[in-house]
């Protein structure tokens, strides 16, 4: 096992992918992945560091004179706070939207921001604490985008679909057909357009990701 198949273990061991050891080591994942396919080496301020990072000698990283640690850091899978989050994000979407058909009221939008807030808050958590962050951030934007979308679209439309046309409008969790098919038409089509531009950009990120992993 040489240095390079000796970074790998040990990125592996610990749970993360080369994207958040790039992150803690300061260089560009790129780097990460050459210094693993044994392309270049890490510079003695970087070897320091991640010595630092996974808890073994510089000795071990060049020679391998001492083992693995057996027994990784336990920390929580980030993807286990991405799938509440997603939760909480499109239970504040379906919710504000049946409070406003039942009650259509401008409260609908306020309670979906709050618990699409409360999504948002455990994702960040997840980011801060968990491991298996850039797969939980990459699943995050794929689905999340969807629900995080829709209520600020439309209530900018709303609000200038009503400004131009000039009549009473109101905060709604959707899109309110009342100045033109062709504007409300509009609105729907950009909103697809961000959705799914987002989870091609997202996607095909991953797929490069992962392929360069192999």
């Amino acid at each position: 096992m040489n240095l390079a198949d000796r970074i790998q273990a040990l990125r592996k061991a610990k749970g993360i992918s080369q994207e958040e050891l790039a992150e803690q080591a300061g260089v560009s994942r790129q780097a990460v992945s050459k210094w693993e396919s044994s392309q270049s080496t890490p510079e003695l301020e970087k070897l320091i560091l991640l010595s630092d990072y996974f808890g073994v000698t510089t000795d071990y990283l060049l020679k391998g004179t001492e083992p693995i640690p057996a027994a990784p850091e336990h920390r929580p899978d980030a993807r286990i706070f991405t799938v509440v989050a997603t939760a909480c994000n499109f239970a504040g979407l379906v919710i504000a939207i049946c409070i406003w058909v039942a009650w259509q009221t401008a409260a609908s939008v306020a309670v979906g921001f709050v618990l699409m807030a409360v999504g948002c808050a455990v994702f960040a958590v997840g980011q801060y604490v968990g491991v298996q962050k850039q797969d939980a951030k990459e699943f995050f934007a794929l689905l999340n985008v969807w629900p995080l979308t829709l209520m600020p679209l439309s209530c900018a439309f709303n609000m200038i679909d009503g400004v131009l046309g000039g009549f009473y409008w109101q905060l709604m969790p959707i899109p309110e057909l009342s100045n033109s098919l062709l504007s409300y038409c509009l609105c729907w089509l950009v909103y697809l357009a961000l959705c799914i531009g987002t989870d091609i950009v997202v996607w095909g990120r991953r797929k490069e990701r992962c392929s360069s992993e192999k």
